[in-house]
Parts: C-alpha cells; structure tokens; sequence
C-alpha cells in the first residue's frame, strides 16, 4: 500500500465529498476565530455586568471548543485534511479577529455577529451536504446552526432596553 490510501466511496462522489469538506473548513475556520474571541472576551470583560458576562462567554467558548474537534472529525471522516493553524483560518474564515479590547457592550455586539456570520457560513455549506443527500454533515450543520442562532438571540437579548 505505501504511502497512498485507500479510495472512500461512502455513496458520495469524489466532486461533492471534497466540496463539502472544504465548506466544513471555513465553519471550522469561523468557529476557530469565534472560539479565540469570545475566550479572550471572558478574561477581559469588565464593568457592572462582568460577572453574568464572564460565566455566559465561558459556557460559550466550552460550546464552541467541542465543537471544533466534531467539525474537524467529520471533515477526516469524509477523507480530507481538516486544516489547522492561525493563518489557516484567518484566510478562510469570515470574522475577523477582534481588535483591542471592547468595553462589555461591545464584546456582546462583537459576538453576536460572530454568531450570526457563522450561522451565514453554516447555511452555505448546509446546501451543499443536502444536495449531495449527506446525511451526517447535514445534521452536524444543523446542530450548529440551531446553537449560533440561539446563542445569537441570547446576547442580542442583552442589548435590547
């Protein structure tokens, strides 16, 4: 066998399999730079709602941490390289990393159009794993999806009156 390994035929064709692999790699990318912000958001909130803030953005960066490693198992599982490091995901994903350290508010507003962005990227990717009847990563896309939706609506929660 060598170096070479062996072909996947999981019923889904080779075209459809790697395009949907490399949409998981910009939710994985989105989640990635989502994950670092929202971490960096818990150390360094400050002011009168730290406390609701720095147990609300922990629960969510655990979320989002576990969820990294099922975004990249599934890319693996359909038999591509899940792509990794800070320049990696700079390049394919679609937040931007944040800038200094905003006051409480807005880490809020930050995060939920971090959410929102990644909710975007999800539903793009969804299409492609639907059409090509890929089961496993329309349901993992789901899941995400129902989570960054949810999540967004909780903050935005925190901006209204």
């Amino acid at each position: 066998m060598g170096g070479t390994s062996p072909s996947i035929d999981i019923g889904i064709p080779d075209a459809q399999r790697l395009q949907i692999a490399e949409g998981l790699g910009h939710v994985l990318a989105d989640t990635w730079v989502l994950y670092a912000k929202t971490h960096g958001f818990h150390w360094n909130v400050t002011g009168p709602m730290f406390n609701t803030l720095h147990l609300m953005f922990e629960g969510q960066y655990n979320e989002l941490w576990l969820a990294l490693d099922e975004i990249a198992e599934r890319i693996r599982s359909l038999g591509c390289k899940a792509p990794y490091g800070s320049s990696t995901y700079s390049s394919l994903a679609s937040i931007s990393d944040a800038q200094g350290v905003p006051e409480a508010l807005a880490m809020v507003r930050e995060l939920v159009a971090g959410h929102e962005a990644v909710a975007r990227t999800v539903r793009r990717v969804f299409a492609l794993a639907d059409d090509a009847n890929d089961q496993p990563s329309a349901d993992l896309l789901t899941q995400r999806l129902q989570i960054h939706e949810k999540t967004a609506w909780m903050l935005r929660s925190l901006l209204e009156g």
